[in-house]
């Protein structure tokens, strides 16, 4: 291994531990408690040295979401891949939807109200985050209806359930009828 593949290996072994330990941190303490000075010194590296792998909070966020974007395309396609039918599919993208948005909160926050400076919906619009809407889109897009352009359909059952998900979280909605909420969602497509 040469001195330069060393180094890129290191910085990016640096970058990963900084978005690592700023996950965590959110996840235990909020993202109030998130600052770079904390930061520097919860990986044991200086200031400038987290300063040279992001400009600040903002992109920190943005690689937390970007990280987290891919996890939730992963555990959406996983929870579809297990299932037989447009029904079963559907209850089971929302369930691991929510089920995402609930164990990973500081992840969630960072991914869609938080500003780290991502584009959506634009030619710009980092891969992950693509991917992710891609991963609703595969289940969504097929039972969208005739007539009905299926990225509008996911968006609009994205959006349910991004409301379902902070509601719930802001303690607005009874958790006791978690499950029906799914069930009457899923019951009112179309085509299932």
């Amino acid at each position: 291994m040469s001195v330069q593949e060393r180094k890129q290996r290191e910085r990016a072994d640096r970058e990963r531990l900084i978005v690592a330990t700023a996950r965590e941190l959110a996840e235990q303490q909020g993202w109030d408690a998130v600052t770079t000075r904390l930061l520097a010194e919860r990986i044991e590296y200086s200031q400038p040295v987290l300063y040279s792998h992001f400009r600040g909070k903002r992109e920190i966020i943005g690689a937390v979401a970007l990280e987290g974007a891919a996890e939730m395309a992963t555990a959406l396609r996983a929870a579809t891949a297990a299932t037989d039918g447009p029904r079963t599919r559907v209850t089971a993208l929302a369930r691991a939807y929510l089920d995402f948005a609930e164990h990973n909160p500081a992840v969630y926050d960072a991914m869609f109200q938080l500003d780290g400076g991502l584009t959506f919906a634009k030619d710009d619009t980092p891969e992950p985050l693509k991917d992710a809407f891609a991963a609703l889109l595969e289940t969504l897009g097929a039972v969208a209806g005739d007539g009905v352009h299926p990225g509008l359909f996911t968006e609009l059952f994205w959006a349910s359930l991004h409301g379902l998900a902070t509601l719930t979280r802001a303690g607005r909605l009874p958790p006791e009828y978690a499950e029906r909420r799914i069930e009457l969602l899923v019951d009112r497509l179309p085509l299932l």
